[in-house]
């Protein structure tokens, strides 16, 4: 048995690189993987091609000890996992009449009749142990070499699913020994990721154990820091000293880890100091408010069907000023209300998508006494990620508003 196994994973489907469906098997396996302890350092995807599948698993078996693939095991033509996985291990296809009968008795038990084609679904690989599949009718199998082994599922997700928490995992921690891999994410609200990549440093950033990891998304930056030990004790150690030392190092812009929100975060501090805040959207109603709905009384909001409209509705020419000036004039009006703690003003041309003129797409504003803070986006409200990026940085920036009236 081997200590420190390394795995790859190859997807098998042309769906997949034509974008017709999202690779969720990859990421499923992967995640289990990691759980138990096992390193994989490549994902593959090949469309539904027998020589190109079978380079796939025998490039594969060069890098890693455990092999896994999903799709290609059905009764079409463009099935060629198991055929595919026979030429990488240099093995003859064997027919397997008790697998056949078996797929038959299931055909039998929906009620309809089995096809010729599913026979193919009989053959196996010499050697390669079935995994029995009682959630579908493609058999899965393993395959064991001295290059390593072979494991094929399904491409279904509900069959790879059960295959892998019934089958694969037990038969994995019992034939390696295995330690354990925990990961832990950072939410940090606004800093950049070249920013935040430059205050952790290189030499933080380049340790083997604890690793540590930057995953930049729709205007917010996550850390990833992941742990291997020999049990979760152990690893978690590792993971609670390495994230002590990045919050010497970024603690100010970390609001909270793993499934902590922004939204939730800023709701916490809302309710806790009896927050008001007063909340203008115009062109992209409900961007940031639907975020904020459980606020209820700490929250005042108005909608406007556009840019211009909210303008009138202050009193501002709307040619007289950028979209940027007319949202910082707003915030401050709003911000020198006895009511309002903090106001927020959100503008976005509702019929444009991307604007040549910076000014002229989406602003965003916040002002809280003497501070005032905005953005200005080449965006607007037509543009499919404009209310991710709105809303990230205006409810980053309340955060920080109250973080620094307030502390924690």
């Amino acid at each position: 048995m081997a200590d420190n196994p390394n795995a790859e994973i190859v997807a098998v489907g042309t769906e997949i690189l034509l974008g017709e469906i999202t690779d969720s098997n990859s990421v499923y396996i992967a995640r289990q993987l990691r759980d138990i302890g096992v390193n994989l350092y490549y994902m593959t995807t090949v469309g539904d091609n027998l020589g190109r599948i079978a380079d796939a698993v025998a490039a594969a078996l060069e890098r890693a000890d455990i092999v896994i693939t999903t799709g290609g095991l059905g009764p079409t033509v463009d099935d060629m996992t198991r055929q595919a996985v026979a030429e990488a291990l240099g093995k003859p296809l064997e027919f397997h009449q008790s697998l056949y009968d078996s797929i038959a008795e299931r055909f039998r038990g929906f009620g309809v009749s089995m096809t010729e084609n599913n026979r193919q679904q009989a053959y196996l690989p010499q050697a390669a142990t079935l995994i029995e599949n009682p959630v579908g009718t493609a058999p899965s199998f393993l395959v064991e070499s001295a290059r390593g082994v072979v494991i094929s599922l399904p491409g279904v997700p509900r069959e790879m699913t059960y295959l892998m928490q019934n089958a694969v995992l037990p038969y994995l921690l019992q034939r390696y020994r295995l330690g354990i891999i925990l990961a832990r994410i950072l939410r940090t609200a606004g800093i950049g990721e070249s920013s935040l990549d430059h205050l952790i440093g290189k030499d933080m950033l380049n340790e083997g154990n604890p690793s540590v990891g930057l995953a930049a998304h729709h205007g917010a930056v996550d850390v990833r820091i992941t742990a291997k030990a020999e049990n979760r004790e152990r690893a978690t150690a590792l993971l609670d000293a390495m994230q002590a030392r990045l919050q010497q190092q970024i603690g100010e812009h970390i609001f909270g880890t793993d499934d902590t929100t922004l939204e939730a975060v800023v709701l916490e501090q809302v309710r806790r100091h009896t927050v008001r805040i007063k909340l203008i959207e115009a062109g992209l109603s409900g961007v940031i408010s639907r975020r904020l709905e459980d606020a209820g009384e700490g929250l005042d909001a108005a909608y406007f069907p556009s840019p211009a409209a909210a303008c009138k509705a202050y009193g501002i020419d709307p040619g007289s000023k950028t979209i940027k000036e007319s949202a910082c004039a707003i915030a401050k009006s709003e911000s020198q209300q006895a009511a309002n703690d903090i106001a927020v003003v959100v503008l976005s041309e509702p019929g444009l998508s991307e604007s040549a003129d910076s000014e002229q797409g989406s602003a965003i504003a916040i002002a809280a006494a003497d501070s005032l803070r905005y953005r200005v986006y080449g965006f607007g409200a037509g543009a499919r990620l404009a209310g991710e990026w709105l809303s990230r940085w205006g409810l980053a920036n309340v955060w920080r508003l109250l973080k620094e009236a307030y502390g924690g």
